[in-house]
C-alpha cells in the first residue's frame, strides 16, 4: 500500500474514540462559523466534519451544508446529531486530499482541526481551494505549535514511530507564515484570529486519562506501550502531566487556537 494511505488507514480507525470529545468543540464551532461569515442559503463544505458540530452550526443558520469525514464511525454521530437538531446535511465519506466535488462548488470551506491531520498540507490546501468559488471564503481553526495542544504533539511524536516521509506535522498549521505560504497566491484579505477552547478537568492527570481515550496518536502510542515498555508509557505520561499543569488552573485547561480566514481570488 502507498505509505500515505497506510497512514490515512491508520487515521481513520484512530479518530473512532473522538465521540466524546464533542462537547469540547462545539464552542468553537460557533466561533468559526461567525468568524467565517457564514449566512442563509450559502453552500458550505465543513472538511475533516467528525461528529458535525461546525455542519449542524451552519445549517441551523440556514446555510446549505456539505460535510466529509474520513471515518465512517464519526459520520454516524454527525447523522444522529443532525438529525437531533432538525437540521439536513449531505453527508460523506471521504478523504480531503481527494475531495469529490467540482470545481467551484462553495461559497465557503471550513475546517474545525480537521484538515490539518492530512499527510500532505499542499494537497489538501489545494482541494479545498479548487472547490471554492472565486470570491468564496476558506476558514479554518488550527492549533499554534508553541501552544498547550502544538507542544503536546511534538511530546507524542517523539514516543511514536516517525510517519512516513513527506507528512507534515499538524501543529505547523497554526504558525501564521506556513499558513501564508501554502495558502499562496490563490487569495487575498487572510485574516488571523486568536480564540480559546477551556477544557474542564479535575487535574492534569485527569486531561490527561482523558486523551489516551479519545485523542487519535495518545490512543495509538498507548496500545504500542502499554505492554511492550510500561515504563516509557509511565515517563510519557509524567511528561504530559507537566506539560498540561503549566496551562491549568481553576479546573480548566486553556488552550489557546489560531482562526484563519481568506478569500479566495
Amino acid at each position: 500500500m502507498d505509505p500515505f494511505e497506510s497512514f490515512k488507514a491508520v487515521q481513520k480507525q484512530g479518530w473512532v474514540h473522538f465521540v466524546p470529545f464533542e462537547a469540547i468543540t462545539t464552542p468553537c464551532a460557533a466561533q468559526l462559523v461567525k468568524r467565517a461569515g457564514v449566512r442563509p442559503g450559502q453552500h458550505v463544505l465543513d472538511v475533516a466534519c467528525g461528529t458535525g458540530v461546525v455542519s449542524v452550526t451552519a445549517a441551523r443558520i440556514g446555510a446549505r451544508v456539505t460535510a466529509l469525514d474520513l471515518t465512517p464511525e464519526l459520520l454516524e454521530r454527525a447523522r444522529e446529531n443532525a438529525r437531533i437538531a432538525g437540521v439536513d446535511v449531505d453527508w460523506h465519506e471521504g478523504d480531503v486530499e481527494q475531495l469529490p466535488f467540482g470545481n467551484a462548488t462553495f461559497d465557503v470551506v471550513l475546517s474545525e482541526f480537521g484538515h490539518i491531520f492530512a499527510p500532505r498540507p499542499e494537497v489538501a490546501i489545494g482541494e479545498m481551494l479548487r472547490v471554492l468559488k472565486s470570491g468564496g471564503t476558506i476558514a479554518f481553526s488550527t492549533w499554534p505549535p508553541e501552544l498547550f495542544v502544538g507542544r503536546m504533539f511534538v511530546l507524542t511524536a517523539s514516543y511514536l514511530p516517525p510517519p512516513p516521509p513527506g507528512v507534515a506535522p499538524p501543529p505547523q498549521w497554526g504558525d501564521p507564515n506556513i499558513v501564508r505560504q501554502r495558502l499562496g497566491s490563490a487569495v487575498k484579505d487572510i485574516v488571523f484570529d486568536r480564540a480559546t477552547m477551556m477544557v474542564p478537568a479535575l487535574s492534569p492527570s485527569h486531561h490527561r486519562a482523558a486523551s489516551e481515550k479519545t485523542a487519535c496518536a495518545t490512543v495509538r502510542l498507548v496500545a504500542a506501550l502499554k505492554d511492550s515498555d510500561p515504563a516509557r508509557l509511565e515517563r510519557f505520561r509524567r511528561e504530559y502531566e507537566a506539560l498540561a499543569g503549566e496551562y491549568f488552573a481553576d479546573n480548566i485547561l486553556r488552550q489557546d487556537y489560531l482562526i484563519t480566514r481568506a478569500t479566495k481570488i
